[in-house]
């Protein structure tokens, strides 16, 4: 069985146009498309400067000293940015994102179908729920509003904006996060005003204590999902110096930024136990009127764009692997937007969140056996380098690659395992790293016997 793999290259003024509106969902971003590292790397904060994660970072404060907080905030983005670096260069030299280059990176076209329904899935469920937390916000303001409509109204204006692509987004991002970022300050500056720093910086956790490796957990694993889609965003980069440079300044700045402010707001309440952290998010959304809408809505938007995102491009992908038809992104990201926001309107969004997080053991591999397959075992690498001076994709694909699917299995396994037995290593047997760890340590072993090549193979038309 034969299968088209890419589209054919574009042929006239039309086409291209085409093309570029659907934001080469399965083609080459070529080098006049690309951004400078800024623009990309203030999307990369937007997606952290989001009030989920000041609540990550009040949860840490209950148990950590600051000074130990900000060690385990350390460790927890070093880990990411090693990451992030490793899988987004790979992303940007293709010019391709996440799903179609692990047709070449560790899947092949079958398994790379898998990737991106799995990525749809995990991310469009989240992006329910972040909705619904977006209405539930503007519901307290204006309560004579359905919540429903609500919902429907929030998912509807985060799902324009990504229809229209990743310039859309990159506007949005100029906007959104400076904004944000200002009225966080504003709000949270009356609060921490009652305190000496000196005394928030020396007090002890606030609740019960929790280990180094427990609040490590919970930094990398709460952006680890992130990191995995991060070819999305890099193969708009222009060099591999701009993914560093967009990540360090993203992910530290974003990183330290919310966990500052979150573990001296939890000092600083004496937030003694996990189910009090969203009181960190009521001092943050205490502004009144127009102001605490903002707030909020912008906490939203810059978190939710790139839920839906990516999942319009791994959709695409599937579509593309099982049926041979490329259909259009924009097409994709508005009938997810719309499945996302009925789901939190009709109140699903909650009892999705076991699924939500069984899938998230299941996506950290993805990264491993990504950049184990580019960077290691280059299994696909010459037909990649052979093609990219043209802008062209590679002529063939491997239809799956056993390394990879063993590995990813073995990985989520290990995963849950660990997730299973959090006592030991005192706490620092992190569930996503360890199936990080596994699923790159056996793809290496797999290829080595050959078996990272692929079987079947699908020729391009």
């Amino acid at each position: 069985m034969t299968a088209t793999l890419s589209p054919s290259p574009s042929t006239g003024h039309d086409e291209s146009a085409a093309t570029a509106a659907d934001d080469y969902s399965l083609q080459r971003v070529p080098p006049e498309a690309r951004y400078g590292w800024f623009s990309v790397a203030m999307q990369r904060f937007g997606m952290l400067s989001a009030l989920a994660q000041f609540m990550l970072a009040a949860s840490i404060g209950i148990g950590l000293s600051f000074w130990d907080a900000m060690l385990a905030i350390t460790i927890g983005s070093v880990v990411l940015e090693a990451l992030t670096i490793l899988v987004g260069i790979a992303g940007q030299r293709e010019g391709l994102s996440t799903s179609p280059l692990a047709r070449w990176s560790g899947f092949g076209t079958g398994g790379s179908a898998i990737v991106g329904v799995v990525m749809a899935l995990s991310l469009v469920g989240w992006f329910a729920i972040q909705n619904a937390v977006f209405a539930e916000g503007l519901h307290r303001i204006a309560p004579a509003i359905p919540l429903w409509a609500l919902c429907i109204l929030g998912g509807l204006i985060v799902t324009g904006i990504v229809v229209f692509g990743f310039n859309a987004m990159n506007w949005v991002a100029w906007v959104a996060v400076p904004a944000f970022l200002g009225l966080c300050l504003w709000a949270i500056y009356s609060e921490l005003s009652n305190h000496t720093l000196g005394e928030l910086l020396s007090s002890g956790p606030s609740g019960t204590p929790i280990s180094m490796g427990a609040a490590t957990t919970m930094v990398a694993g709460g952006f680890i999902v992130g990191a995995i889609f991060t070819p999305d965003m890099s193969r708009f980069n222009r060099t591999p110096m701009d993914v560093i440079k967009q990540t360090i300044v993203g992910v530290t700045f974003g990183e330290y930024f919310v966990g500052v402010v979150g573990v001296l707001l939890a000092h600083a309440l004496k937030v003694s136990v996990p189910a009090d952290a969203g009181v960190i998010v009521g001092i943050i959304q205490s502004t009144s009127g127009v102001m605490g809408v903002l707030v909020l809505a912008l906490s939203i938007i810059k978190v939710n764009d790139w839920n839906l995102y990516p999942s319009s491009l791994g959709i695409v992908n599937a579509v593309h692997v099982l049926t041979g038809r490329h259909i259009n992104r924009g097409i994709v990201a508005a009938g997810l937007g719309v499945l996302g926001s009925v789901l939190s309107a009709i109140g699903m969004a909650e009892h999705i969140t076991p699924f939500l997080l069984e899938l998230g053991v299941l996506c950290p591999p993805i990264a491993a056996i990504l950049i184990a397959d580019y960077f290691v075992c280059r299994s696909w690498r010459g037909e990649l380098d052979a093609s990219r001076a043209s802008g062209a994709l590679p002529a063939t694909a491997p239809r799956w690659v056993p390394a990879g699917l063993v590995a990813w299995v073995v990985g989520w396994l290990a995963g849950r395992w660990a997730s299973a037995n959090p006592q030991l290593l005192d706490g620092w047997l992190v569930p996503a790293l360890t199936s990080v760890l596994v699923a790159f340590v056996v793809h290496v072993a797999l290829g080595r016997l050959g078996l990272a090549r692929g079987v079947g193979i699908h020729e391009t038309h």
